[in-house]
């Protein structure tokens, strides 16, 4: 990538000009002022557990009312959140953004008491029922059926809303924390002709795409030198956040904090079981593919860690911001409809923030913002990768607006089902090279390929294995670094196998991955979202038309179904270990022909 190539910034000034404008000021006291109404809402109506009887047309009003003002309220709290964290998230050093972020999580924390007092006064009465007598829960069905379920997962109401208190100064403040000291760490990269360079850590890991093996190197070293500087930090946040997730998943009777996550993304215990048996076939595979990538670098044996994300020695070096863009909005108009124009879209309305600096977070996010815009976030490093998650998030993006028409209780979608769209469009990125490239050209593209699933598939199941067993120790006792750093270690070797130099694994993977910090068995959905996308993938290119007819509608819908009901409405059954199989597979096949291309170029 040129360094003199202009990055862009997103701006949210046309929604409100500053921290200081009346516009700002005046949605801020409106969302303050809703939320007291929203509470005095639910005293008006009785909206909290109460003994199981018929419902009544007084309950049809309640639930009218409640419903509308929910929706209103998280609306409104919704889109001036994500414009504070517009400033959070790329500047952290930005003092007043944060206090207003904090602000606004107060407000969030008064509506979480109240949801779980809808969750008891619905399960009392009955979704169906309710539905029968008002027009917004007919609307609302499947939510309220999927609220109502949660019942016997609640702790009383005065523990859940000292809970919803508490849990700000506590897994919230601690998630604060990590991304605040993560977002500001620099590290010294010390090239070969003795320069150094200090750079913010996101700066440093896009090393890891460079074409030079000392540049990845020199990159891996300035991690293992800077990480250890903030790791008792982490740790102790680590340890908050889930300690905190223990006692609560405890109190709320949840067998395992698996169970609680599987509740929290739709998907039963069934599917996933059966998701992981291909997963655990997988793996095999994969090694031998980061056996014969280590050898096309030049190595002997197994992969090394800073040759993961690496391009091949024949790929292209880098790429423009212009080519990378070039390549989604290609891969977007083989597919067609409003997907085709929504590069230019986002490109012409200043949705994105491309640029790696100081204070900016690390990795990538897409959060909906006012009507069917979205704010994209990204750090761009310049390698085909990077366009690759750009295709991600401007997936994200695309879901967003099939979401838009949906109300804010219709739109809360599980993490493993958000990731269907995001998914869908690196498959279109990827298919559509593939058809046009042969030689060396089509092994570099399989290469950005497999090791995006690599990640998605391998490292996210020593991930899975790494927070399974956090989760069992601190129910007894604190972790400290170096026991931290040898679980990673373990999973990672248990994950990798042979595949992986393990002389060269990460050790502190933990703190790298805020994922950690902000949610529980953040990992799974993403091996959910790669699988579930190939399979509708399949679907596609069967029959593109008849396939397009229903896609949007499924997206909308992401937040009102189940993952196996999704699943049903194109005629594949989740629960089979036979479809997740049939998604392997399609990644067997290019690991298959990654090997043979490789031979038959003679490399």
């Amino acid at each position: 990538m040129s360094t003199t190539e202009e990055l862009p910034r997103w701006d949210v000034s046309d929604v409100h000009e500053s921290f200081e404008a009346r516009t700002f000021l005046a949605a801020r006291e409106r969302c303050g002022a809703d939320t007291d109404r929203l509470e005095a809402l639910f005293e008006q109506h009785g909206i909290r557990s109460l003994e199981t009887r018929s419902v009544t047309a007084h309950d049809g009003t309640a639930a009218d009312a409640v419903i509308s003002a929910i929706n209103e309220w998280q609306q409104q709290l919704e889109e001036l959140s994500v414009y504070v964290e517009a400033t959070v998230s790329t500047n952290s050093y930005d003092e007043q953004a944060q206090a207003l972020a904090d602000e606004l999580q107060t407000l969030y924390s008064r509506g979480k008491p109240l949801m779980a007092r809808l969750v008891d006064w619905v399960a009392a009465l009955g979704a169906e029922e309710l539905a029968a007598v008002s027009p917004q829960a007919h609307e609302h069905l499947g939510p309220l059926t999927r609220l109502a379920a949660r019942a016997e997962h609640q702790m009383s109401e005065i523990e859940e809303g000292l809970y919803a208190e508490l849990s700000r100064s506590g897994s919230a403040a601690w998630g604060r924390l990590h991304s605040d000291v993560t977002s500001q760490l620099q590290a010294d990269v010390h090239s070969a002709d003795g320069q150094t360079q200090r750079l913010p850590m996101a700066a440093v890991r896009g090393l890891a795409t460079h074409a030079d093996p000392a540049v990845r190197q020199a990159a891996y070293d300035a991690e293992m030198s800077a990480w250890p500087t903030v790791a008792v930090v982490c740790a102790a946040a680590l340890n908050g956040v889930k300690g905190e997730a223990n006692v609560v998943n405890s109190r709320r009777r949840w067998a395992s904090p698996l169970d609680a996550s599987l509740y929290a993304n739709s998907v039963s215990r069934a599917t996933f079981d059966a998701m992981q048996t291909a997963v655990q076939s997988a793996l095999p595979d994969f090694h031998r593919w980061m056996r014969v990538k280590s050898r096309l670098h030049g190595q002997s044996g197994a992969l090394q860690w800073r040759d993961l994300f690496a391009p091949l020695p024949f790929a292209p070096a880098s790429i423009s911001w212009q080519d990378g863009l070039g390549i989604v909005r290609n891969a977007f108009a083989s597919y067609g409809g409003t997907l085709h124009g929504l590069v230019d879209r986002a490109i012409d309305g200043r949705w994105i923030d491309a640029e790696p600096r100081q204070g900016k977070s690390g990795g990538a996010f897409c959060a909906p913002f006012v009507g069917d815009r979205s704010l994209v976030f990204l750090n761009w490093t310049g390698s085909v990768d990077s366009a690759q998650t750009t295709a991600h998030e401007l997936g994200h993006a695309y879901h967003n607006t099939q979401l838009a028409h949906r109300t804010p209780l219709q739109r809360r979608l599980p993490m493993a089902l958000a990731e269907t769209a995001s998914i869908f469009c690196e498959t279109l990125v990827v298919e559509e090279g593939l058809q046009h490239l042969q030689g060396h050209d089509r092994l570099a593209l399989l290469d950005v390929d497999l090791q995006g699933s690599a990640q998605v598939v391998v490292d996210i199941h020593s991930r899975f294995l790494f927070e399974t067993e956090v989760f069992a120790r601190r129910q007894r006792r604190t972790l400290g670094v170096t026991e931290l750093n040898e679980l990673m270690l373990e999973a990672q070797l248990t994950a990798y196998a042979d595949g992986l130099d393990q002389s060269t694994a990460h050790p502190y993977m933990w703190a790298v991955k805020g994922h950690y910090y902000g949610s529980h068995f953040y990992n799974w959905p993403y091996t959910y979202g790669l699988l579930f996308g190939l399979g509708l993938f399949a679907r596609y290119q069967d029959d593109p038309d008849r396939f397009r007819g229903g896609y949007d509608d499924l997206l909308s819908r992401a937040g009102m179904n189940s993952a196996e009901e999704l699943g049903q409405s194109f005629a594949l059954d989740v629960s089979d270990v036979g479809f997740w199989m049939a998604s392997i597979d399609v990644l067997r096949s290019r690991i298959n022909e990654y090997e043979r291309l490789s031979a038959e170029l003679g490399l």
